[in-house]
C-alpha cells in the first residue's frame, strides 16, 4: 500500500500551515493593536527601518522569481488550477503559497511517475 503523503510532501505541507499561521498571526496582531488598518498604512509601516526596506526587497525578488518558476514548472507539469498560487502569494503569504506548491507539485509528480510506471 502506497502512502498518503510522502516525506517530502509532509514536510512541505506543514511548512505551507507553519507559513500561514506565523505570517497571519502578526496580521492578527496588526488588525486588533493597530488603529488605521488600511492597506497603505500596513504597507507604509514595512518601510519604518533599513532592515525592514532590506526584508521587502528580498522578499520581493523571491516572490517575483517564485511566480515566474511556478507558471513555468506548473504548466510544464500539465497541473490543474496552478493560477491560485499567484493570488495566495500576494494576498496570504509568499510563506504559505511556495510550500504548498511544492506539496502539490510533489503529488503531481508522484501520480505521473506512478502512471509512468504502471504503463
Amino acid at each position: 500500500m502506497k502512502p498518503k503523503f510522502t516525506l517530502v510532501e509532509l514536510v512541505f505541507l506543514i511548512l505551507a500551515i507553519v507559513g500561514l499561521c506565523a505570517t497571519w498571526y502578526y496580521n492578527t496582531l496588526f488588525y486588533l493593536e493597530v488603529e488605521d488598518t488600511s492597506i497603505g498604512n500596513f504597507l507604509a509601516l514595512t518601510k519604518t527601518t533599513l532592515p525592514a526596506k532590506s526584508i521587502n526587497a528580498d522578499i520581493a525578488v523571491v516572490a517575483i522569481a517564485f511566480v515566474i518558476w511556478m507558471v513555468y514548472e506548473a504548466r510544464k507539469l500539465k497541473m490543474k488550477h496552478w493560477w491560485l498560487f499567484i493570488p495566495l502569494t500576494f494576498l496570504v503569504a509568499l510563506a504559505c503559497s511556495f510550500p504548498l506548491f511544492l506539496f502539490f507539485r510533489e503529488r503531481r509528480m508522484r501520480k505521473t511517475q506512478n502512471i509512468l510506471q504502471q504503463s
